[in-house]
């Protein structure tokens, strides 16, 4: 394994920890304004280090991490300029989370074809056991996403 996709692995599982983090934070109404920015940081920085990976050309991983650039900048934008007011919250909310399950999606994905015993459950990757994985993520993500747009409130910023 190349030194450049094993940090890609790394902080791939970083950034869905700091997701996981951060949702919980929505969930219980605290901001954690560091979990989040390093959450930000090191899902942009997953999605750029899988593009000078091989295999080279527009795969489906490329794909995925295209979209979660798209949707990590509107994220970033909802929240440091926009400063969650308005819809940008629930926005914020639908787009970081979306971004979370990608890197989700991608890593059980990888686990299901890379590790062992699971590739022996589901080699490839059209089992049912795959796919009921990755609706119970998607799903779990979903309503947490919900939850957390009726739950988190920010306090506003005072005006200057």
């Amino acid at each position: 394994m190349s030194l450049l996709l094993q940090f890609h692995v790394f902080i791939s599982l970083v950034a869905i920890f700091a997701g996981l983090v951060v949702v919980w934070g929505l969930l219980t109404e605290r901001p954690l304004p560091g979990w989040t920015a390093f959450f930000l940081a090191t899902t942009v920085l997953t999605s750029l280090t899988g593009f000078p990976l091989e295999p080279f050309g527009l795969t489906p991983g490329r794909i995925v991490g295209i979209i979660s650039i798209v949707l990590l900048a509107v994220a970033i934008a909802s929240l440091y300029a926009f400063h969650l007011a308005g819809a940008w919250r629930w926005i914020y909310i639908a787009t970081a989370v979306a971004s979370l399950w990608l890197n989700v999606f991608v890593g059980i994905t990888q686990a299901f074809q890379k590790l062992p015993f699971l590739h022996a459950l589901a080699p490839t990757g059209s089992e049912p056991l795959f796919l009921i994985v990755q609706l119970a993520a998607l799903a779990i993500l979903i309503v947490c996403a919900i939850v957390a747009s009726v739950r988190f409130h920010p306090v506003a910023k005072p005006a200057a």
